[in-house]
């Protein structure tokens, strides 16, 4: 599409003339030829009628011009029409008494008739529609002031009407009288009304508003009643006698008054005022200059030389209403009562009466319940617009115009009221258009006021505007002023406004001068080599997926002709109302919601040059106003709704356009967010505000069929886009935007954008979110920059950038290269993990582990979260590769993933040794570690026992120190005096923290059999592994030989080697078994030796005690085990060992504690003695009983 078109020129064009109110003027037909022979240039329009596609203009010159439209082209929907003149008719008329000739006053279209009837020199002639060709004859109504009074509650068109002998009535005003004439196939008159010297009418029903060249008066026409109501104008005193109402003298003289009759509205339902209306207004406000009669007939001299031809009204005039039946609801109005007599001198004395003051009265029906009524003082003074009922009572309040109209027109049938069948299609905005002249500083210009008249005054859309004809300030009567004509047509007539197609059509836009491959300049690290393939791989698979779709060759032009066709529907509008000057003809139609809300943003920009270039500047508190003013507003139809939103997309634009504006101040948080609701609402594509912003720019996703808005807010972003481009691109791209309230801003317009995730109201959703998704992960990035490493604490931007992560964006190749660049690399993660690529979250996870900068510092204990996650996931691969990339860097952590009974991939311990050994060999121990000890698994303490030997062995075979300490760590021991803690506690408390030492104690446990396994390694392996060393591990010897029972070897060693007795007598207790366990009382009871093994095991120990070498140890020792445990020893055992010197005393415990054992074994074996033969008596007793129960048996030999 051409960029370069005249669409933008037409633009400018037309916003340099901004036309901001409610109606404007489009061209009906230009240079008239008003006089025939082109040889005069004082013949003006007296009035214009427009009836299927006919437009017939009266002339001053007594001419109908009569003009048949000519179509456009129907392939050109934008294209005009045009006139071509079809006749110039000389209406017939009576020649006047005087040499004056108004010439063609009025035009009556009769179009259910096919009649016209046109008043030229007060003379009323008849015609056919629509080649106006005399009918009727020779029949005239003459001399006659004008012809109208149609019903307008009735469809002039005569829809829904008798179509077998349709008829209109009219009424036509006469010198002295109203004839109501029905007009069909011939004209035929009903009645005559006596009310003299009107000039004008407008009816409702049977009630008809009045108005002679004094004052107003309201007609039923069917029942011939009066209600007069007051002057047209307020100094007229000359109608002081015969106006009802209360009435006042200007000269200051005050008379009495009375209330008008309202009894030609009996029979009639009461008429409900409009919403919102109920006015209590006295008429007598306007009403001044002396007093006034009701019911008094007005009778006019100005015509009084004119007379009704004869022809069809012959007929005699109907009965006068004194003559009629004086029935309830045609009884005549009640006369005035006697004039107030005066009271003072001051009364009597009138001063000398003003020249009557005459104003051309207007009369105009809003509503089929109300009549607007026009009064002034004068032509040159302010007029005021009073609304009456059909009973002639006010009902809304009134209207002020600038100056007294000319002519007046309504237009809308008002908020509030409810349709009839002839105003269903009209606009529900109700407006007055007035033409008048106004006085702008010392020249008189013509124009056409314009206000609402449904409206109070004091409501703030009731603002009065101001229109002026093109050419007005040109055209020059003899009066040095040219008026303007306005008239409401029978036949709407279509006018096309091109300026609406170009604003609300959709255009492409390209945000582009030339696409930029770079990333945004917030992006400004390169993206690492580890993610090369996964970009690869995803934005090859979207690839694959767009390719399936095809675009034909020249859619773009087919989409252009399309979106034309469209919005031309949009320009199409109708009215009913025109205006003319000079020989110009307009429509006077309302003016389309976008241009005139457009205009309105357009009169508020203005221009500011900064380094000699020109730039845009806008007043933002009126722009606001705009959009403030369209706030809850509904649409009703489709091309309001349209407009509606494009202005909503164009101000929020502009506004937001302002805030990037350097010379300007920055918006305020409140502007910003009229701006935001502004966009929204509108609904605007956020990829013209990422246009807007450079440093976003790069971001938008265009997609093969472009980006398309209406071609207004195209015109206001390519400007902008344009200005840009001239600056240089780092400074425009770095100023400004990086403000948080912009970027605030941002974050919030493309936060609520994403909510609309799933519309189908989106068109391009693919493209707009992936566009969304880039631009909002760059601004929570920049606005992160500034939150402290670590974890997110309470509501923040870090939470938002979590949010918008884990919930998955459609822009997810762009989001990772943003993060890598940012070197997010957490962020990273959680952004895999929202598509669950397991892989790319540990890759990445293991990079920040290995220390590769991550500068949001959120992932602490990050080998506790790889070791969680890897009990989550189902693949085996990933658990078994990061499992051994853990249990190399953590061992201890790392077996735990292969070891976790709650992960969701199980391994055979065997299988997990094997890749361990393979892998992570460092870490096979700690397996068999967390196997046996956390997890009881005591088959593999053969292997665990394997582990710790070469440890240990190992280290005792390279290194001296270790073989030192053991032996240090013995005589320390021994050198300890009792009580002491037992070896093992000692070497506990006392532990180096290198691992051969921990493995050492580890070793101890498993060969004491802490896990009841003391048959499950084997002994002699053992042995012979440890065999060099027996010096330095003397507790593992000790251990073993116990497990071969070797029992005095190994209390020999316990006694001598190491010189710990407490563990010497537990080896007797427990036989050998469990001596190291590091937990008491777990050592089943089954596992224990008997007492006589035990006794056998305290012999050998009491035999070593006796042998060691320190006296008073020996005997302390001794001593304390035959006090202790006497009960296991022979007393002439113990005796036949203690040395003869030893003293009675050393043993006296043993020996007290042994005789005392002989008493209570002597005595218990006496009473279990004496228990014994009282049991063998008794059981001979009872033998013996038996015997002689059962008698003698007698047996006999054989």
């Amino acid at each position: 599409m051409d960029s370069s078109d005249p669409e933008e020129t037409a633009l400018t064009r037309r916003q340099s003339a901004a036309e901001t109110g409610p109606f404007v003027l489009r061209a009906l037909l230009e240079d008239l030829p008003l006089s025939a022979d082109g040889d005069r240039d004082d013949i003006e329009i007296n009035c214009v009628e427009f009836l299927e596609q006919n437009l017939y203009v009266g002339t001053s010159a007594s001419e109908i011009l009569h003009f048949v439209q000519i179509p456009p082209d129907p392939a050109d929907p934008s294209g005009k029409p045009s006139y071509i003149l079809a006749s110039r008719l000389p209406p017939a008329f009576h020649e006047p008494p005087n040499a004056a000739r108004p010439g063609v006053q009025q035009i009556l279209l009769l179009p259910k008739v096919s009649k016209a009837c046109i008043l030229c020199n007060w003379t009323v002639t008849f015609y056919s529609l629509p080649e106006l060709s005399p009918v009727f004859g020779t029949t005239q109504i003459r001399p006659c002031n004008w012809i109208g009074g149609i019903d307008l509650n009735i469809d002039s068109s005569g829809s829904g009407q008798d179509v077998k002998a349709p008829s209109v009535t009219v009424l036509a005003s006469l010198n002295k009288k109203i004839r109501v004439i029905k007009i069909s196939e011939d004209p035929r008159g009903l009645r005559t009304i006596d009310f003299a010297g009107s000039v004008t009418s407008v009816r409702r029903d049977s009630f008809a508003c009045v108005a002679d060249s004094h004052s107003y008066a309201l007609l039923d026409v069917d029942r011939l009643l009066k209600i007069p109501l007051f002057p047209i104008s307020s100094l007229d005193v000359s109608q002081s006698g015969n106006i009802g109402g209360h009435v006042e003298d200007i000269s200051g003289n005050t008379t009495g008054g009375i209330s008008r009759s309202t009894s030609s509205a009996q029979g009639q339902p009461a008429v409900p005022t409009d919403k919102g209306h109920g006015r209590s207004t006295s008429l007598g406000t306007f009403m001044t200059g002396g007093a006034r009669r009701a019911g008094q007939r007005a009778v006019s001299n100005d015509r009084s030389g004119r007379e009704t031809p004869e022809g069809i009204f012959r007929e005699a005039s109907p009965t006068p209403t004194t003559a009629r039946d004086p029935s309830p609801m045609n009884k005549p109005l009640p006369h005035p009562p006697p004039e107030a007599e005066a009271t003072t001198e001051s009364q009597q004395a009138l001063p000398a009466p003003l020249a009557p003051v005459l104003l051309q009265p207007h009369v105009v029906s809003p509503t089929p319940q109300e009549f607007l009524l026009v009064t002034g003082t004068g032509p040159l003074d302010p007029g005021v617009g009073m609304f009456v009922n059909l009973e002639g009572d006010p009902t809304r309040s009134t209207l002020e115009f600038d100056r007294y109209p000319n002519q007046v027109v309504v237009d809308g049938r008002g908020v509030g009221v409810d349709p009839t069948p002839t105003t269903m299609d009209d606009e529900e905005e109700g407006f007055v258009l007035a033409s008048m002249s106004r006085e702008l500083g010392e020249e008189s210009r013509n124009g056409i006021e314009i206000q609402r008249w449904d409206l109070d005054p004091g409501e703030g859309d009731n603002e009065k505007y101001w229109l002026e004809a093109p050419s007005s300030s040109s055209l020059k009567d003899t009066s040095g002023l040219v008026r303007i004509g306005l008239r409401s047509v029978v036949d709407p007539g279509d006018v096309y406004f091109e300026d609406v197609v170009d604003r609300l059509r959709l255009k492409r836009f390209q945000p582009f001068a030339e696409r930029s491959m770079d990333a945004s300049i917030w992006s400004s690290y390169s993206v690492d080599s580890r993610t090369v393939m996964s970009l690869e791989r995803v934005s090859g698979e979207r690839e694959l997926f767009e390719s399936t779709d095809s675009i034909p060759e020249g859619w773009e032009d087919d989409r252009n002709k399309e979106e034309q066709q469209f919005a031309q529907r949009l320009g199409q509008t109708r009215t009913r109302l025109v205006a003319w000057s000079g020989n110009t003809i307009w429509w006077t139609v309302r003016n389309p919601l976008a241009l005139r809300l457009d205009a309105s943003i357009a009169d508020m920009t203005s221009s500011k040059i900064r380094d000699d270039k020109t730039y845009p500047s806008i007043d933002r508190r009126k722009l606001i106003e705009v959009v403030n003013s369209l706030r809850g507003r509904e649409a009703k139809t489709e091309t309001e709704f349209l407009s509606l939103g494009y202005i909503r997309q164009r101000a929020g634009l502009l506004l937001f356009m302002s805030g990037l504006d350097a010379l300007a101040p920055p918006l305020s948080e409140p502007e910003y967010r009229i701006c935001e609701d502004a966009l929204l609402e509108g609904g605007l594509d956020p990829r013209v505000i990422l246009a807007i912003v450079p440093c976003l720019r790069d971001e938008i996703v265009e997609g093969r069929k472009g980006i398309w808005i209406h071609g207004g807010v195209k015109y206001v972003a390519d400007s902008f886009i344009t200005n840009s481009l001239h600056e240089n691109t780092e400074s425009s791209q770095s100023s400004g935007v990086r403000s948080d309230h912009i970027l605030n801003f941002l974050k919030r317009f493309l936060v609520a954008w994403r909510k609309k995730k799933g519309f189908g109201s989106i068109a391009n959703e693919n493209e707009v979110f992936r566009s969304v998704d880039a631009a909002l992960l760059i601004i929570l990035l920049q606005l992160d920059r500034s939150t402290p490493p670590g974890p997110p604490k309470g509501k923040s931007v870090r939470l938002d950038l979590y949010q918008l992560v884990d919930k998955g964006v459609d822009c997810f190749e762009r989001a990772i290269s943003l993060l890598e660049s940012h070197r997010r690399l957490y962020v990273l993660s959680r952004l895999y993990q929202s598509r669950k690529m397991a892989g790319e979250v540990l890759a990445t996870w293991r990079r920040i582990v290995e220390g590769e900068p991550d500068d949001g510092g959120e992932f602490r204990e990050g080998e506790q979260k790889v070791r969680d996650y890897l009990t989550k996931i189902r693949n085996p691969v990933l658990v078994q590769e990061y499992g051994v990339w853990l249990a190399h860097r953590n061992p201890k952590l790392g077996v735990q993933v292969f070891a976790e009974d709650r992960s969701q991939v199980k391994f055979e311990p065997t299988q997990v040794v094997e890749i361990l050994r393979t892998g992570a060999p460092g870490a096979v121990k700690d397996y068999l570690e967390y196997l046996v000890f956390s997890k009881n698994h005591a088959e593999y303490i053969n292997e665990l026992i394997a582990y710790y030997l070469d440890i240990v062995t190992s280290k005792l075979q390279e290194s001296e120190e270790a073989r030192t300490t053991l032996a240090q760590t013995y005589e320390s021991y021994r050198a300890l005096r009792p009580p002491k803690p037992t070896y093992r506690q000692f070497i506990t408390d006392n532990t180096i923290d290198e691992e051969w030492w921990h493995s050492r104690l580890r070793l101890l446990q498993l060969l004491g059999g802490s896990q009841g396994s003391a048959s499950q390694y084997d002994v002699a392996a053992i042995l012979a592994r440890i065999a060099p060393y027996t010096q330095e591990l003397v507790p593992e010897v000790i251990i073993l030989d116990g497990r071969q029972s070797h029992h005095e070897e190994a209390l020999g060693l316990l006694t001598h080697g190491l010189g710990d007795y407490d563990t010497a007598i537990n080896y007797c207790l427990l036989g050998g078994s469990s001596i190291y366990h590091p937990v008491s009382g777990t050592v089943a009871l089954e596992s224990r030796p008997t007492r006589e093994q035990q006794a056998t095991l305290f012999g050998f120990l009491l035999s070593e005690f006796l042998r060691i070498e320190d006296i008073s140890n020996r005997v302390e020792q001794t001593s304390n085990l035959l006090e202790r445990f006497g009960g296991w020893f022979d007393v002439g055992h113990v005796l036949s060992l203690i040395p003869d010197n030893w003293s009675v005393d050393l043993v006296s415990g043993f020996l007290v504690s042994a005789l005392r054992r002989i008493v209570r074994e002597r005595s218990e074996t006496m009473v279990t003695k004496a228990l014994s033969g009282a049991e063998n008596l008794k059981v001979t007793a009872d033998l013996i009983q038996k015997i002689d129960i059962a008698g003698p048996s007698i047996e006999a030999e054989g």
